[in-house]
């Protein structure tokens, strides 16, 4: 699970590098946002039944995020190359904040 979920991020992010200069947005960046949040959900519900005790907070905000890129993703999508530039950087934006929340909110990865 964890594999399709960093799998799907890492689309969304090298799908948004890809097209920074071109209009429109990669075809696979929808389907893998749509992926990483069914993924994201079913980890943070298989922690839960495992008596996890994951950040909810923490968990609430990636949420969030990831619902907005969706929903930039399928219409970016749905506008194809009229998808207005705003969409697309956001889409960039929200990825990179949530991979970062990923990555440094626990303070596990900090090095120091």
């Amino acid at each position: 699970m964890l594999f399709l979920h960093l799998v799907s991020w890492a689309i969304i992010l090298g799908g948004w590098l890809a097209t920074m200069k071109k209009p429109g947005l990669y075809a696979g960046i929808p389907h893998a946002a749509l992926t990483a949040l069914i993924t994201g959900v079913l980890m943070v519900g298989i922690s839960e039944m495992n008596d996890g005790s994951p950040n909810h907070m923490k968990i609430g905000i990636k949420l969030l995020l990831t619902l907005a890129v969706v929903v930039l993703a399928f219409m970016a999508k749905k506008k194809g190359d009229e998808a207005p530039r705003g969409w697309i950087t956001a889409i960039g934006a929200l990825t990179l904040v949530n991979i970062a929340i990923a990555l440094f909110w626990s303070g596990r990865h900090i090095i120091g």
